[in-house]
Order: structure tokens, then sequence, then C-alpha cells
């Protein structure tokens, strides 16, 4: 174990942290954490500071918030910045909750599983307007462009009473660059496989204008994506590169104490090679735009507009492209009575897909109306939720939540919530010819949980435990008559699992470990739901040195299984980074990066090759 010692006012307390074992045995992974939260709970006198409100959060009840009644996970632009991350897995990885699964190294399809659920069981948003492939029904990672994020919520547990479908694993909001202080920067990097990168941008803004603009670029030559052709299909034994040109805009104006609007823009695009037995690369667009105006009507209601449009492009080929847009209007009106608040909102959706492959339907609309009503008591706060989507392709359907919170002490809260969610099924699981199911149903589940969260001023910790039940999961059957396979509503999912963490902040030093542990389970077949690790630790430490900052981290999962029948297993595996930056004064910042430096061989999905080592070095400059 660990000994971290505490100076306060003059007397020395002691803190003790049992560090846990890269094994990750699931008993002791458990016993860990609720020893930790109980002794969090029952000794008071360790903590060492006053009490720190968390920082407001957005996404979790679409309005700001000290302390939502959820399972949050905030990753800001210092954060970002710390990791030298090169695109948003490598911050994502280190989430609570979710299990990363690429196809290769940059530019290569990537999933997000977050507690269990499906890959497009996740609500994506960049600046409140939702993203993804209408025609897939998930998202392309692997495109946003890192350098122009500011800010990411991830909000774990279900939200469709909120959103609509796709939450059922929960919200990913991503949040573009701007800065409430005048601000310019631009950096040049380079790093292993050819790959390079470069960024500017700059923010600025006065009592009642703002304004940032942010551009990047990379590049990288990449490795061969994948050896095995039952992964891909084929063997193409080249290399597979990448390349990303983007753009990021916000401009706004205050009108005093009546109101505000903003407009944003993200505009990624560029060229992906992959392995595969049709076509071995494609250009590819990622594009968001959106209109936000808040307006006061007085001092207990206030009115939000949100307009925007985001486009999805996949291009192989001028023969083969998947191009589809996602039109979104909503209005919300907030509420708020001393310690009432009530939300009550209109969205409408519309999915439009253009492609080579001709579909049935080209067009679905979407109605949501959804309200939300959040009650402090005190030490209890208490949080109901409706809403109900009306989808012209499969009628109606009603979501709910129900979230408590139990204030225990000045430093520890409580929290459980219940909630039912939806998925509704994709354009390809419709209406692709020869496999689309024009009958299917949504997808639903319900989910409890439970939780405690601990906020000091140098430290805070939280610890939750959930089960969800999917019902009518869509997966692939075979007609037997027509010797054929078609999308249907067969499976069945019951997912149990415990994630926590402990952060702290002392002096220069910095102490992170992150915890999941999970049992994804298919209901018809007792099998494990394939490419989810059980058990996944990751632990940071870092120390800031005069001029210097070094990091050393850890990330470790146990077995995954990549098929339904479980006979396909991947080997666990522990990756070690490094990290480093130095201050040649305020403006001028050397960075070093090195990645999997025992340059551990591993899978996350089955034939397709990770980095063996990756190290990235670049100079930034800042004022």
């Amino acid at each position: 174990m660990i000994v971290f010692k505490f100076i306060a006012e003059g007397n020395e307390q002691k803190f003790w942290i049992v560090l846990l074992p890269l094994c990750l045995d699931k008993r002791k992974v458990q016993l860990n954490y609720i020893f930790i939260a109980i002794l969090l709970f029952l000794y008071p006198t360790l903590n060492i500071a006053e009490t720190v409100l968390p920082e407001v959060v957005v996404t979790a009840t679409r309005y700001a918030k000290t302390s939502p009644l959820a399972s949050v996970t905030v990753i800001t632009r210092e954060e970002i910045t710390k990791s030298q991350a090169i695109n948003i897995s490598d911050v994502l990885r280190g989430v609570p909750g979710l299990d990363i699964i690429s196809n290769g190294g940059l530019g290569q399809n990537t999933s997000v599983f977050m507690r269990g659920t499906e890959s497009d069981h996740l609500l994506v948003l960049i600046d409140g307007i939702k993203i993804g492939s209408a025609t897939t029904g998930s998202t392309a990672f692997q495109y946003l462009p890192i350098s122009q994020i500011e800010r990411i919520e991830i909000v774990r547990g279900p939200r469709s009473s909120l959103y609509g479908s796709e939450a059922i694993g929960g919200v990913i909001q991503i949040f573009t660059r701007h800065s409430k202080q005048p601000r310019a920067e631009t950096s040049i990097g380079i790093g292993a496989d050819n790959t390079y990168r470069i960024t500017a941008g700059f923010s600025g803004s006065n009592q009642n204008n703002w304004l940032s603009i942010y551009t990047n670029h990379v590049k990288s030559d990449g490795f061969n994506a994948c050896e095995d052709p039952t992964g891909c299909f084929t063997v193409e034994p080249d290399d597979d590169g990448y390349k990303n040109t983007s753009f990021s805009t916000k401009i706004g104006h205050k009108f005093g104490d009546i109101g505000s609007i903003e407009i944003n823009a993200l505009r990624a695009t560029g060229n992906t090679q992959f392995d595969s037995a049709f076509n071995n690369e494609a250009d590819f667009t990622q594009q968001v735009i959106g209109l936000k105006a808040n307006y006061s009507a007085n001092d207990w209601w206030l009115l939000n507009l949100n307009i925007g449009e985001s486009k999805d492009k996949f291009d192989e080929n001028p023969q083969s492209y998947f191009h589809t847009t996602r039109t979104i209007y909503g209005l919300q009106n907030n509420f708020f009575f001393d310690k009432h608040e009530l939300i009550i909102g209109y969205e409408e959706q519309t999915d439009d897909v253009a492609s080579h492959t001709n579909y049935a339907v080209d067009s679905l609309t979407n109605k949501g109306l959804f309200a939300e009503y959040q009650t402090d008591l005190g030490s209890i706060d208490l949080l109901l939720g409706i809403r109900q989507d009306d989808n012209e392709q499969f009628g109606k359907n009603t979501t709910q939540n129900i979230s408590l919170g139990y204030v225990l002490n000045s430093k520890v809260r409580f929290i459980a919530s219940y909630g039912t969610a939806f998925k509704a099924p994709s354009f390809n699981e419709l209406y692709f010819p020869n496999f689309g199911n024009s009958n299917l149903i949504p997808e639903e589940s319900e989910s409890y949980e439970i939780g405690l969260i601990g906020n000091q001023q140098n430290y805070n910790w939280s610890i939750n435990v959930y089960k969800t039940k999917i019902d009518k999961l869509i997966a692939t059957n075979f007609d037997a008559i027509n010797n054929s396979y078609y999308a249907d509503n067969i499976n069945k999912a019951n997912i149990t699992g415990m994630d926590g963490s402990i952060n702290l902040r002392q002096n220069n030093w910095e102490f992170n470990t992150k915890v999941s542990w999970l049992k994804p389970e298919d209901d018809t077949t007792g099998n494990l739901l394939p490419r989810r690790a059980k058990k996944t630790i990751n632990v940071e430490l870092a120390e800031r040195r005069g001029a210097m900052r070094l990091s050393i981290s850890t990330l470790a999962q146990s077995h995954r299984y990549d098929d339904v029948a479980n006979t396909r297993r991947l080997a666990g595996y522990g990756i070690v980074n490094l990290a480093g930056e130095y201050y040649f004064n305020k403006s001028w910042i050397l960075k070093a990066r090195l990645e999997n430096m025992l340059g551990k061989e591993y899978e996350t999905a089955y034939g397709f090759n990770t980095p063996d080592q990756f190290w990235f070095l670049s100079l930034h400059y800042q004022r």
C-alpha cells in the first residue's frame, strides 16, 4: 500500500490508500473500494480542507447544476492538455465505466462501450447537437479532433427521459473550444509512424461578445491495421495511413441581462486507409453547425432555443458512399421557484440518408416532449423525469427517470436512481437491402444504481453499483427458408457492474485511479457480451517540480471475448505510459509522450493490431 501524508494547519494527518493490484482480482477490487468509501464516510477527521463544490455540469439535467443526481465525469481542457492526447480515445480510456475498442491505429474504427451496453447505446452530442451515423447508429469517434475540444462531460446511466433514443448506456457531450480570457496558441509535433500535427487558434471576449477560432491538421503513415483475414476479410500487409484537417469556431453576443445568442461550428475532413475485402481507403466528413439562444422572460422563467445540424459522410469511391444528416429543433422552458426547478421542452429530429444503396425509406422524423422536476428538501434532493417520443416508423415510446440524493455529511453524498431507456433501430437495421427488417421495434432497458460521492478541496472519490436489463436487443437472425440473414429483436442482456474513482491533489503531486468491474451477460445463452472486458483499472501518478511535470500511468484490462459464442478469447493486458512537459517560460512548452513503453502486444478486437510503442514530441506556444 501507499501512504500519503497531508499537512494541514501544522498537524500531520495520514491518509492510507490501498493501491489496487494489477491482477484485477474482482474480490480485491470490490473490497478495496468499499473499504475506502466506508473509511471516508465514518472518519470525517481525515478531511483536510473545506468542502469544494463540484464543477458545473450541463448534460445530466440539460441545465447547469453543481451537484447532479447522476454518475458524472468531467474532462477539462487542462486535463486534455496534460494527457497530451492525439485522439479522443486517449482521454476516454481513463474514464470509469468506458471500454474503448480500436481496429488499429489513428483513424481506424473506434467503438465505445459504456457500462457494458452496446456501442450504439451511447448518445453523443457536440455543443448540444446530436451526432452520429443514422445508417450504422454509431459515432465515428476516430475522426473527432481532440485539439478542438474544450471539455467533455460523460454521464453514465440511462438518459432517454431527457434525450430520447440511444441513451441506454449514457451520454457523452463534447464542447468545442472557447475561453473567457483572451488567448492565442499554436503547436507543432512529430511522432512515430511518421506522424505530425499542427494546431493554431485564438479566443477573445469583452463584456458582451466572444469569438474563438481553432484549426488542426494531423497526418500519419500508420501501421498495418489488420493481419488476420478472419477480422478484416483480407490480408493487406501495408501501412494504413490517416490524415485529418479540422476547424471550429464560436461566436456569441450577450444582450445584457435579457439573454444571449451563440453560433458554433465544427468540421473535420480527411482520408483513412484500412484493410478490407472491398475497398481499402475512404474520405470522411464530420460536421456540426448549431445556434443557441437564451431569453430571460423574468427572474423565474428562462427559455432556451437550440437549432442545429450534423453530417456524417463516408465516401469509399464514387460508387460507394453513405451520407447522413441529422437536423435538430428544440425549445426548452426552465422555471425556478425557490427550491423547485421545472424543465419542459420539445425536440424534433429528422434523419436523412443519401447513399449508393437504395433504402426503401430515406428520411425519418422523431418528435419528443419531455419534462423534468427537481426539488431541494434540505438534505434530500429529488428528481423526476419523463419523456414521450413519437417516431413515424415505430410510433410512441415513453421513458422515465427518478433520482434521489441524500447528504450524509458535509463531504459525502448518497445517490440512488431508476431509469428506463430505448434505442430506435438504425436505417441499416430497418431498410438495408437483404438485411433490414421494417417490423423491428425499439430496444428497451431499465437500470438501477446506487452510489456514494465525496468532494473535498484536495481529493474526491466516488463508487457506484448498477444493474441494467435490456430487452428486444437487435441481432442477426437466419431465415432457413430463404437462406438469408436479417435483423431481428431476439436477444436480451443482463448487466451488473461497479465503477469507482479516487483523485487526489496535494502540493505538486497528483494521484488518480479509476476502476470498473462488469458482468455483461447474454440473457439467452449466459455468455458474456463480446468485446467487453470484465475488469479495468487505470492508475496515474504525476509530479510537478519547478518548470517540469512528469507522469506515469498504467492501464490494465482482463480478458474479453470477440464473438457471441465466447470461443474467441482475447488475452488481458497491461500497458505503461509516460508523459513529460517542460516550461521554458509562460509561453513556450516542450512536451513528450511515450505510450506502451514496454511494447506490449495486445488486441481489443480480434485480428486488429494496436501500437507496439508510440512516441510523440511537440512544441507549444501560448499567450
